[in-house]
């Protein structure tokens, strides 16, 4: 999976004032990412703000997202949840012809074991017309996928190719890069650590950020691929306070910001999300004015 090395953005999906979403914003966020430099785009993850779009609203999504991508970049699609049956059902009746891959996130809110998270992803597995990659980001599942448990699956399933991992945890990371297949990506979901993540052995990161900064944040992982670290952490300093500006108030208010002091597309989120204070508003702009000169 080439394809799936260097940068990927979950993309957002911006709304106008009455939070419809908007198709020429994000067609925009597209082209910006693939003129930055992006080496893939990820349609419908947690930061296009999933949880509160209808069915509808998600054919939108992608229907826009294929036509202003224009098969210029790989696109992987979310398709996750907490009930297997129904994204087992899923995987077995979409049309994943645009699609390089699938991100499934691990179960939320059920708080399975271990043992029930491989047999969810088994299940997965088994239904997927296209590879997968696994995704743990406990921050919002409330459990984490332990290296034991990636590995078994790396190991028993040829089309799980890849882990986005976002535990927040460096250390947990390596492991998984140690003792994985030789083919099986370790795809860092924290844009904090992604550099170091690929300077261990990982295969890129799906970042959020680096919709914001496509240029400056694809060239700070392939040089980190390219094992140029020095050049790799001057940007990675760079780019530091942004990354942590963009969460200080929750995701994705803060990269929806970043575009609108861009001038490509508003900030608005939809409940139960708000977006950013004044004064996070004035530092991001800040920051952006600060990169422009």
């Amino acid at each position: 999976m080439q394809s799936l090395i260097g940068t990927g953005v979950a993309l957002v999906t911006p709304f106008k004032g009455d939070f419809s979403i908007d198709v020429e914003a994000l067609t925009r966020i597209v082209n910006f990412c693939v003129d930055g430099g992006i080496e893939y785009l990820v349609v419908l993850g947690t930061t296009a703000e999933n949880a509160t779009l209808d069915q509808d609203e998600k054919e939108l999504v992608i229907a826009t997202v294929v036509a202003a991508n224009k098969g210029r970049l790989p696109l992987v699609l979310g398709v996750g949840g907490n009930d297997t049956r129904k994204i087992v059902a899923e995987l077995k009746t979409r049309d994943f012809s645009d699609f390089e891959a699938i991100l499934s996130v691990s179960p939320f809110y059920n708080k399975p074991t271990q043992e029930g998270i491989y047999q969810h992803f088994k299940a997965v597995s088994e239904a997927a017309p296209i590879p997968v990659i696994i995704y743990n980001v406990p921050g919002r599942t409330s459990s984490n996928m332990l290296p034991k448990t990636v590995l078994r699956l790396a190991n028993d399933f040829d089309n799980i190719v890849a882990i986005k991992e976002a535990a927040g945890d460096l250390v947990q990371a390596m492991q998984i890069i140690k003792d994985k297949p030789e083919n099986f990506l370790v795809i860092s979901g924290d844009d904090m650590i992604a550099l170091p993540i690929v300077l261990a052995g990982g295969a890129g990161v799906i970042s959020v950020i680096g919709q914001g900064f496509p240029k400056e944040f694809s060239e700070m992982i392939r040089l980190g691929l390219n094992r140029k670290v020095n050049e790799a952490y001057k940007l990675h300093y760079m780019l530091a306070d942004s990354i942590d500006m963009i969460f200080e108030q929750g995701n994705p208010a803060g990269i929806k910001q970043v575009f609108d002091a861009l001038g490509i597309a508003d900030a608005f989120v939809r409940l139960p999300l708000v977006g950013v204070d004044e004064s996070l508003a004035n530092r991001i702009a800040e920051f952006i004015d600060n990169i422009a000169k």
